[in-house]
C-alpha cells in the first residue's frame, strides 16, 4: 500500500493528470463562456468537506490517473495534503456558483525543477478550459514567488496530456521512465502575465 506522500509522488515528482482536450479547438472567448459562474481561489482548510465529495465525485478513470489509485474514500492525510499551502506547497480550487469544487491545482517545491506540479478536474468540467486556467493561475503564482522551471509526471497512456505538453512547451525535455514521462520545462512568464491580466484579476500570492 502506498503511503500518502507516494500517492503524491513518484521518484519525487507529482503526477500530472489534465484532461484538456479542448485547448486547440477553443478559442479563449468560447474557454471563458464554457467556464462562466466559476471561480479560482486558493484552497483553505474550511475546504475539507467540498474536497470530500470532489474527490469522491470523480470517476474512478480519472482518480487512478490523478493518484494511481482509487480515493473514493480518501483519508484524511489525503486531504489535509490537498489543501495545505505554506512556503514548500501552493493549492488552488475551482468553485462552482455554489461553491462546490470542479478542479484542483496543486504545486510543490521540486528537486530537478523548482516547482512540480498535480491538476485534476472533475469528469463533468473536463474539455471546458479549466485545467489549463488552473496551471496558468498556479504557475503564475509560483514565478512571482521566483520559481523558472516546472516539473511533472505525465502517465505514458494519458495521450491526450503529453500532446498538450508538446504543444504548450514544445522545448520541453522528456524523459520516459517506469510507466511515466518526466517533464521538465520553462515557465513562461511573461505569456503567463499576459493571459492573466487580458482575462481575469490575479489571485493575491
Amino acid at each position: 500500500m502506498r503511503s500518502i506522500e507516494q500517492l503524491f509522488t513518484r521518484k519525487g515528482t507529482f503526477i500530472f493528470a489534465l484532461y484538456l482536450s479542448s485547448v486547440d479547438r477553443l478559442s479563449r472567448e468560447e474557454e471563458a463562456g464554457s467556464m462562466q459562474g466559476t471561480q479560482i481561489r486558493p484552497a483553505r482548510p474550511d475546504d475539507e468537506e467540498r474536497i470530500r465529495r470532489f474527490l469522491a465525485g470523480l470517476s474512478l478513470h480519472t482518480q487512478t490517473l490523478r493518484f494511481f489509485t482509487g480515493v473514493s474514500k480518501p483519508a484524511p492525510g489525503l486531504v489535509r495534503t490537498l489543501l495545505r499551502v505554506d512556503e514548500r506547497r501552493d493549492a488552488l480550487v475551482a468553485t462552482t456558483e455554489c461553491g462546490e469544487i470542479v478542479g484542483h491545482a496543486m504545486s510543490f517545491k521540486g528537486g530537478c525543477a523548482d516547482v512540480e506540479i498535480a491538476v485534476v478536474v472533475t469528469d463533468d468540467w473536463q474539455g471546458r478550459g479549466l485545467g489549463p486556467r488552473l496551471v496558468d493561475t498556479l504557475l503564475l503564482r509560483a514565478s512571482v514567488r521566483g520559481a523558472r522551471t516546472v516539473g511533472m509526471d505525465v502517465l505514458g497512456e494519458n495521450r491526450r496530456v503529453l500532446r498538450l505538453v508538446r504543444r504548450l512547451w514544445p522545448e520541453a525535455t522528456m524523459k520516459v521512465a517506469s510507466g511515466t514521462v518526466e517533464v521538465t520545462a520553462m515557465i513562461d512568464q511573461a505569456g503567463l502575465f499576459a493571459e492573466q491580466g487580458s482575462v481575469a484579476t490575479p489571485l493575491t500570492v
